[in-house]
């Protein structure tokens, strides 16, 4: 295939790719794995421990206004490694979009390295399904949550 006919090609589609973002002010939060340890209706509460503080905001991805009311739901293993309702909670971002979750810090789960799961809801997006994982040794963690706009 010609040079020139493939520089056109990653031109086209790199051209079609960055359009596609382009409605996003801020860059939407990456989706990762639910596992198979997720429960709805966890008691809503800011602290399942002590030691670990994480902290961020919920954010329209179209123009990066706070989303109040969010509702975020977590859950994660306890000091032991292993799952269950006393590490679960639920929360509701603050009028400015704000939130705070307390713990002690995240264990590791089998090969897993050290992570919190996150399911956030809010009326007029899309569900995100995430996960924070600690940096080594911290005892707080920043994690601001861009959601996307559902279509009307």
């Amino acid at each position: 295939m010609p040079i020139l006919l493939v520089l056109a090609i990653i031109t086209t589609w790199s051209t079609l790719v960055i359009a596609k973002e382009a409605p996003y002010q801020c860059e939407p939060t990456v989706e990762d794995e639910m596992g198979p340890f997720y429960r709805p209706d966890a008691p809503y509460r800011n602290s399942v421990g002590t030691g670990y503080l994480l902290v961020g905001t919920i954010k329209a991805a179209h123009d990066c206004s706070p989303i109040a009311a969010a509702k975020i739901e977590f859950w994660m293993t306890g000091p032991d490694g292993r799952y269950g309702d006393a590490w679960r909670a639920t929360l509701l971002s603050a009028e400015n979009g704000t939130y705070y979750f307390v713990s002690h810090a995240a264990t590791e789960f089998g090969s897993r390295r050290p992570h919190i799961h996150l399911r956030v809801t809010a009326k007029d997006f899309a569900p995100l399904v995430t996960q924070h994982y600690p940096g080594a040794d911290t005892g707080e963690g920043l994690f601001d949550l861009i959601l996307i706009p559902v279509p009307k």
